[in-house]
Protein backbone atom coordinates (compact mmCIF):
# COMPACT_ATOMS: atom_id res chain seq x y z
CA UNK A 1 0.00 0.00 0.00
CA UNK A 2 1.17 3.53 -0.91
CA UNK A 3 1.12 5.70 1.73
CA UNK A 4 1.56 9.85 1.92
CA UNK A 5 4.53 10.68 4.41
CA UNK A 6 5.96 14.21 5.77
CA UNK A 7 9.47 14.67 6.63
CA UNK A 8 12.22 17.02 7.11
CA UNK A 9 11.64 20.71 8.22
CA UNK A 10 11.04 22.72 4.93
CA UNK A 11 7.93 19.82 4.95
CA UNK A 12 9.00 17.62 2.14
CA UNK A 13 6.18 15.34 0.95
CA UNK A 14 7.02 11.40 -0.11
CA UNK A 15 5.12 8.19 -1.02
CA UNK A 16 6.10 5.11 0.76
CA UNK A 17 5.30 2.08 0.42
CA UNK A 18 4.35 -0.24 2.99
CA UNK A 19 3.14 -3.55 3.06
CA UNK A 20 2.49 -4.17 6.68
CA UNK A 21 -1.60 -4.10 7.06
CA UNK A 22 -0.77 -4.00 10.81
CA UNK A 23 0.94 -0.35 10.58
CA UNK A 24 -0.10 1.71 13.12
CA UNK A 25 0.21 4.86 11.22
CA UNK A 26 2.70 6.18 13.74
CA UNK A 27 6.50 7.20 13.18
CA UNK A 28 8.43 5.63 10.48
CA UNK A 29 12.31 6.00 9.94
CA UNK A 30 12.37 6.39 6.50
CA UNK A 31 15.48 6.37 4.16
CA UNK A 32 15.50 10.07 1.58
CA UNK A 33 17.46 11.61 -1.12
CA UNK A 34 18.76 13.25 2.06
CA UNK A 35 19.65 10.29 4.45
CA UNK A 36 17.99 8.55 7.38
CA UNK A 37 14.95 10.88 8.50
CA UNK A 38 12.02 10.58 10.79
CA UNK A 39 8.67 10.53 8.59
CA UNK A 40 5.16 11.11 9.73
CA UNK A 41 2.95 9.01 7.24
CA UNK A 42 -0.19 10.49 6.67
CA UNK A 43 -2.65 8.57 5.27
CA UNK A 44 -3.36 5.68 2.50
CA UNK A 45 -3.23 6.95 -1.41
CA UNK A 46 -5.38 5.94 -4.68
CA UNK A 47 -4.03 5.35 -8.00
CA UNK A 48 -5.71 8.79 -9.01
CA UNK A 49 -4.53 10.54 -6.15
CA UNK A 50 -1.00 9.92 -6.80
CA UNK A 51 -0.92 11.07 -10.34
CA UNK A 52 -3.18 14.14 -9.05
CA UNK A 53 0.34 15.09 -6.32
CA UNK A 54 2.71 14.39 -9.74
CA UNK A 55 0.85 16.41 -11.92
CA UNK A 56 0.82 19.33 -9.25
CA UNK A 57 4.49 18.92 -9.01
CA UNK A 58 5.98 18.83 -11.99
CA UNK A 59 9.78 18.87 -9.88
CA UNK A 60 8.75 15.49 -9.27
CA UNK A 61 11.87 12.92 -9.81
CA UNK A 62 12.76 9.75 -7.75
CA UNK A 63 16.38 10.65 -7.15
CA UNK A 64 17.04 13.80 -6.67
CA UNK A 65 15.75 15.95 -3.45
CA UNK A 66 12.72 17.37 -4.29
CA UNK A 67 9.39 18.65 -3.03
CA UNK A 68 7.78 15.21 -3.85
CA UNK A 69 9.73 12.16 -4.40
CA UNK A 70 9.36 8.38 -3.82
CA UNK A 71 11.19 7.56 -0.10
CA UNK A 72 11.97 4.05 1.09
CA UNK A 73 10.58 2.84 4.14
CA UNK A 74 12.83 1.19 6.81
CA UNK A 75 11.03 0.10 9.98
CA UNK A 76 8.36 1.84 12.29
CA UNK A 77 9.66 3.96 14.99
CA UNK A 78 10.56 2.92 18.59
CA UNK A 79 11.17 4.61 21.82
CA UNK A 80 14.75 4.87 21.34
CA UNK A 81 14.34 6.59 17.73
CA UNK A 82 11.77 8.87 18.87
CA UNK A 83 14.08 9.67 21.82
CA UNK A 84 17.07 10.30 19.29
CA UNK A 85 14.52 12.74 16.90
CA UNK A 86 13.69 15.30 19.73
CA UNK A 87 17.56 14.98 20.81
CA UNK A 88 18.34 16.31 17.53
CA UNK A 89 15.80 18.92 17.77
CA UNK A 90 17.45 20.22 20.82
CA UNK A 91 20.87 20.26 20.06
CA UNK A 92 19.99 22.08 16.96
CA UNK A 93 19.28 25.11 18.59
CA UNK A 94 22.80 24.91 20.24
CA UNK A 95 23.96 24.51 16.99
CA UNK A 96 22.00 27.32 15.21
CA UNK A 97 24.00 30.05 18.37
CA UNK A 98 27.41 28.66 17.81
CA UNK A 99 26.95 28.80 13.50
CA UNK A 100 25.57 32.35 14.08
CA UNK A 101 28.95 33.12 16.09
CA UNK A 102 31.38 31.97 13.60
CA UNK A 103 29.38 33.92 11.26
CA UNK A 104 30.40 37.23 12.66
CA UNK A 105 33.99 36.63 11.95
CA UNK A 106 33.30 35.97 8.04
CA UNK A 107 31.32 38.86 7.61
CA UNK A 108 29.07 37.15 4.93
CA UNK A 109 26.49 38.95 3.53
CA UNK A 110 23.60 36.07 4.29
CA UNK A 111 21.37 35.35 7.37
CA UNK A 112 21.01 32.10 9.20
CA UNK A 113 17.37 30.89 9.32
CA UNK A 114 17.63 27.31 10.50
CA UNK A 115 20.02 23.67 11.12
CA UNK A 116 18.49 20.20 10.80
CA UNK A 117 20.62 17.53 11.94
CA UNK A 118 19.97 13.86 9.91
CA UNK A 119 18.83 10.76 12.44
CA UNK A 120 22.47 9.62 12.31
CA UNK A 121 24.40 13.18 12.36
CA UNK A 122 25.89 12.13 9.31
CA UNK A 123 24.95 15.32 7.47
CA UNK A 124 23.84 18.76 9.46
CA UNK A 125 21.89 20.95 7.06
CA UNK A 126 22.15 25.00 7.53
CA UNK A 127 19.00 26.86 6.01
CA UNK A 128 19.94 30.54 5.58
CA UNK A 129 18.55 33.59 2.99
CA UNK A 130 20.82 36.10 0.61
CA UNK A 131 20.24 38.45 -1.63
CA UNK A 132 22.74 37.16 -3.87
CA UNK A 133 25.38 34.25 -4.49
CA UNK A 134 27.92 33.78 -2.27
CA UNK A 135 31.57 32.65 -1.78
CA UNK A 136 31.02 30.60 1.95
CA UNK A 137 33.48 27.88 0.92
CA UNK A 138 35.77 29.18 3.96
CA UNK A 139 32.71 29.21 6.11
CA UNK A 140 31.50 25.64 5.39
CA UNK A 141 35.23 24.66 6.01
CA UNK A 142 35.12 26.02 9.69
CA UNK A 143 31.77 24.96 10.13
CA UNK A 144 32.96 21.48 9.32
CA UNK A 145 35.79 22.00 11.93
CA UNK A 146 33.29 23.08 14.58
CA UNK A 147 30.36 20.23 14.19
CA UNK A 148 32.85 17.34 13.28
CA UNK A 149 30.35 16.12 10.69
CA UNK A 150 28.65 16.71 6.62
CA UNK A 151 27.54 20.39 6.34
CA UNK A 152 24.91 21.09 3.78
CA UNK A 153 24.39 24.48 2.57
CA UNK A 154 20.71 25.23 1.55
CA UNK A 155 19.42 28.58 0.15
CA UNK A 156 15.81 29.51 0.64
CA UNK A 157 13.64 32.24 -0.22
CA UNK A 158 11.66 34.68 1.76
CA UNK A 159 8.40 32.14 1.80
CA UNK A 160 10.43 29.31 2.80
CA UNK A 161 12.03 30.48 5.79
CA UNK A 162 8.16 31.36 7.53
CA UNK A 163 7.31 27.95 6.33
CA UNK A 164 10.65 26.35 7.99
CA UNK A 165 10.34 29.48 11.47
CA UNK A 166 6.33 28.91 11.70
CA UNK A 167 4.74 31.00 13.38
CA UNK A 168 0.86 33.24 13.87
CA UNK A 169 -0.16 34.24 10.84
CA UNK A 170 -3.03 37.94 11.39
CA UNK A 171 -6.56 35.41 11.55
CA UNK A 172 -4.90 34.00 14.91
CA UNK A 173 -3.80 30.38 13.49
CA UNK A 174 -0.56 28.70 12.76
CA UNK A 175 0.22 29.82 9.22
CA UNK A 176 -0.50 27.56 6.10
CA UNK A 177 2.86 27.21 5.13
CA UNK A 178 3.77 25.92 8.16
CA UNK A 179 1.21 23.85 8.86
CA UNK A 180 0.09 22.42 5.71
CA UNK A 181 0.51 24.05 2.24
CA UNK A 182 2.75 21.85 0.01
CA UNK A 183 3.88 24.73 -2.57
CA UNK A 184 3.45 28.43 -2.94
CA UNK A 185 1.08 29.66 -5.71
CA UNK A 186 1.81 33.05 -7.14
CA UNK A 187 0.26 36.03 -6.09
CA UNK A 188 -0.31 39.41 -7.79
CA UNK A 189 -1.55 42.74 -6.39
CA UNK A 190 -4.19 41.81 -9.38
CA UNK A 191 -6.03 38.97 -7.19
CA UNK A 192 -6.39 41.55 -4.40
CA UNK A 193 -8.12 44.72 -6.67
CA UNK A 194 -10.26 41.80 -7.87
CA UNK A 195 -10.99 40.86 -4.07
CA UNK A 196 -11.95 44.60 -3.31
CA UNK A 197 -9.38 44.04 -0.43
CA UNK A 198 -7.79 46.84 1.52
CA UNK A 199 -4.21 47.79 -0.48
CA UNK A 200 -2.60 48.37 2.83
CA UNK A 201 0.81 46.39 3.20
CA UNK A 202 0.72 45.75 6.99
CA UNK A 203 -3.22 44.23 6.26
CA UNK A 204 -2.41 41.80 3.05
CA UNK A 205 0.84 41.04 3.73
CA UNK A 206 1.77 37.78 5.70
CA UNK A 207 5.03 37.35 7.97
CA UNK A 208 7.28 36.96 5.25
CA UNK A 209 6.68 40.18 4.11
CA UNK A 210 4.91 39.14 1.08
CA UNK A 211 1.18 39.07 -0.01
CA UNK A 212 -0.63 36.28 2.05
CA UNK A 213 -1.24 32.81 0.45
CA UNK A 214 -4.40 33.00 1.67
CA UNK A 215 -5.67 35.29 -1.30
CA UNK A 216 -5.38 32.52 -3.66
CA UNK A 217 -7.89 30.21 -2.26
CA UNK A 218 -10.74 31.80 -3.31
CA UNK A 219 -9.00 33.56 -6.58
CA UNK A 220 -10.93 30.81 -8.34
CA UNK A 221 -14.48 31.55 -7.54
CA UNK A 222 -13.64 35.56 -8.01
CA UNK A 223 -12.33 34.92 -11.83
CA UNK A 224 -15.40 32.72 -12.54
CA UNK A 225 -18.05 35.50 -11.03
CA UNK A 226 -15.77 38.61 -13.09
CA UNK A 227 -16.10 36.09 -16.19
CA UNK A 228 -20.06 37.10 -16.04
CA UNK A 229 -19.40 40.76 -14.42
CA UNK A 230 -17.48 43.84 -16.08
CA UNK A 231 -14.02 45.17 -13.75
CA UNK A 232 -14.60 46.89 -10.85
CA UNK A 233 -15.12 50.62 -11.63
CA UNK A 234 -16.85 49.68 -14.66
CA UNK A 235 -19.77 51.77 -16.38
CA UNK A 236 -22.58 52.05 -18.19
CA UNK A 237 -23.34 54.59 -20.03
CA UNK A 238 -27.37 55.39 -21.11
CA UNK A 239 -29.29 58.28 -21.47
CA UNK A 240 -30.66 58.60 -17.98
CA UNK A 241 -27.08 58.72 -17.00
CA UNK A 242 -24.01 56.29 -15.99
CA UNK A 243 -24.01 53.25 -14.05
CA UNK A 244 -20.74 52.54 -12.02
CA UNK A 245 -20.43 48.97 -10.14
CA UNK A 246 -18.64 49.64 -7.61
CA UNK A 247 -17.77 46.44 -5.85
CA UNK A 248 -18.82 43.06 -5.70
CA UNK A 249 -20.59 41.61 -2.15
CA UNK A 250 -19.36 37.73 -2.27
CA UNK A 251 -21.80 36.83 0.56
CA UNK A 252 -24.68 38.13 -0.52
CA UNK A 253 -23.80 37.17 -3.77
CA UNK A 254 -24.94 40.60 -5.36
CA UNK A 255 -22.88 43.97 -6.63
CA UNK A 256 -23.35 47.35 -5.80
CA UNK A 257 -23.98 50.10 -8.41
CA UNK A 258 -24.03 53.53 -8.03
CA UNK A 259 -27.27 54.99 -10.35
CA UNK A 260 -26.85 58.33 -11.80
CA UNK A 261 -29.13 59.91 -9.42
CA UNK A 262 -25.91 58.89 -6.95
CA UNK A 263 -28.07 55.78 -5.29
CA UNK A 264 -25.99 52.93 -4.05
CA UNK A 265 -28.30 50.15 -5.58
CA UNK A 266 -27.61 46.42 -4.77
CA UNK A 267 -28.35 43.77 -8.02
CA UNK A 268 -27.80 40.20 -7.82
CA UNK A 269 -25.49 38.62 -9.61
CA UNK A 270 -27.70 36.18 -11.63
CA UNK A 271 -29.95 39.39 -12.58
CA UNK A 272 -27.15 41.62 -13.48
CA UNK A 273 -27.15 40.88 -17.57
CA UNK A 274 -31.22 41.60 -16.94
CA UNK A 275 -30.56 44.47 -15.24
CA UNK A 276 -27.67 45.58 -17.85
CA UNK A 277 -30.11 44.99 -20.97
CA UNK A 278 -33.10 46.61 -19.09
CA UNK A 279 -30.56 50.53 -18.36
CA UNK A 280 -29.36 50.30 -22.26
CA UNK A 281 -33.26 50.15 -23.55
CA UNK A 282 -34.24 52.86 -21.40
CA UNK A 283 -36.17 51.09 -18.70
CA UNK A 284 -36.42 51.23 -14.53
CA UNK A 285 -34.85 49.22 -12.29
CA UNK A 286 -35.59 47.74 -8.64
CA UNK A 287 -37.21 50.76 -6.84
CA UNK A 288 -37.24 53.00 -9.72
CA UNK A 289 -39.25 50.00 -11.46
CA UNK A 290 -41.87 49.71 -9.01
CA UNK A 291 -42.65 53.53 -8.25
CA UNK A 292 -42.63 53.90 -12.18
CA UNK A 293 -45.27 51.03 -12.21
CA UNK A 294 -47.30 51.87 -9.14
CA UNK A 295 -46.94 55.61 -11.10
CA UNK A 296 -48.68 54.02 -14.28
CA UNK A 297 -51.06 51.73 -12.52
CA UNK A 298 -52.34 55.25 -10.58
CA UNK A 299 -52.49 56.89 -13.77
CA UNK A 300 -54.42 54.14 -15.60
CA UNK A 301 -57.16 54.09 -12.12
CA UNK A 302 -57.42 58.18 -12.45
CA UNK A 303 -57.56 57.47 -16.30
CA UNK A 304 -60.39 54.67 -15.92
CA UNK A 305 -62.26 56.82 -13.03
CA UNK A 306 -62.37 60.28 -15.21
CA UNK A 307 -63.74 57.30 -17.83
CA UNK A 308 -66.57 56.18 -16.05
CA UNK A 309 -67.53 59.88 -14.75
CA UNK A 310 -67.89 61.17 -18.06
CA UNK A 311 -70.05 57.99 -19.03
CA UNK A 312 -72.17 58.43 -16.32
CA UNK A 313 -72.85 62.36 -16.94
CA UNK A 314 -73.47 61.39 -20.94
CA UNK A 315 -75.96 58.70 -19.63
CA UNK A 316 -77.71 61.35 -17.27
CA UNK A 317 -77.75 63.43 -20.29
CA UNK A 318 -79.54 61.10 -22.21
CA UNK A 319 -82.04 60.00 -19.27
CA UNK A 320 -83.21 63.51 -19.28
CA UNK A 321 -84.17 63.82 -22.98
CA UNK A 322 -85.98 60.90 -22.93
CA UNK A 323 -87.68 61.46 -19.64
CA UNK A 324 -88.26 65.37 -20.06
CA UNK A 325 -92.11 66.51 -19.11
CA UNK A 326 -93.64 69.15 -20.91
CA UNK A 327 -92.61 72.42 -19.51
CA UNK A 328 -95.88 74.21 -18.32
CA UNK A 329 -96.53 77.96 -19.31
CA UNK A 330 -95.44 80.38 -17.48
CA UNK A 331 -98.24 83.18 -15.43
CA UNK A 332 -98.35 86.49 -16.53
CA UNK A 333 -97.14 89.43 -14.48
CA UNK A 334 -100.04 91.20 -12.79
CA UNK A 335 -100.44 94.68 -13.46
CA UNK A 336 -98.70 96.23 -10.89
CA UNK A 337 -101.26 99.12 -8.65
CA UNK A 338 -99.17 102.02 -7.15
CA UNK A 339 -99.09 102.22 -3.49
CA UNK A 340 -101.01 105.21 -1.37
CA UNK A 341 -97.86 107.35 -0.05
CA UNK A 342 -97.72 107.86 3.21
CA UNK A 343 -98.76 110.77 4.58
CA UNK A 344 -95.94 113.17 6.26
CA UNK A 345 -95.45 113.53 9.64
CA UNK A 346 -96.97 116.54 11.63
CA UNK A 347 -93.88 118.04 13.15
CA UNK A 348 -93.90 118.39 17.23
CA UNK A 349 -95.32 121.53 18.55
CA UNK A 350 -92.96 123.09 21.02
CA UNK A 351 -93.43 122.45 24.70
CA UNK A 352 -94.18 125.48 27.00
CA UNK A 353 -92.62 124.81 29.85
CA UNK A 354 -93.78 128.03 31.44
CA UNK A 355 -97.83 127.57 31.11
CA UNK A 356 -97.77 123.70 30.58
CA UNK A 357 -101.36 122.50 29.21
CA UNK A 358 -103.11 121.06 32.04
CA UNK A 359 -103.53 117.48 31.89
CA UNK A 360 -107.33 116.87 31.81
CA UNK A 361 -108.59 114.80 34.90
CA UNK A 362 -110.56 111.42 34.32
CA UNK A 363 -114.22 111.90 35.20
CA UNK A 364 -115.26 110.68 38.16
CA UNK A 365 -117.39 107.87 38.75
CA UNK A 366 -120.43 108.81 40.30
CA UNK A 367 -120.87 108.34 44.36
CA UNK A 368 -123.79 105.37 45.53
CA UNK A 369 -124.92 106.04 49.19
CA UNK A 370 -125.73 103.94 51.50
CA UNK A 371 -129.60 104.60 51.26
CA UNK A 372 -129.83 104.17 47.64
CA UNK A 373 -128.16 100.66 48.37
Amino acid sequence: MTYLTIFGKPRYIGFVEINDEKFANGWTVLKTARGYEMGLPGGKLTYEQQERFKSENLSFDEATESVLQNVEFIREADAEDIENYYECRREEEDALLRARDILVDHDLPLKLVDVEYMLDRRKLFFYFTADQRIDFRAYVRDLAREFRTRIEMRQIGIRDEARIVRGVASCGRPCCCGYWLRGFAPISIKIVKEQRSALNPTKISGLCGRLMCCMSYEQELYSELWSKLPGPGAKIRTEQGVYVLESLDLGREHVNVRFPTGRLVAVSISEFPDFREAVLKGEEWGIDKEQAEKKKKAQERIAALKERAERRKSNVKVNAKVNAHPMRPKPEKKSEVPLPKPKPKQAKQPVNRENPPKKRRPPRKPSISKNEE
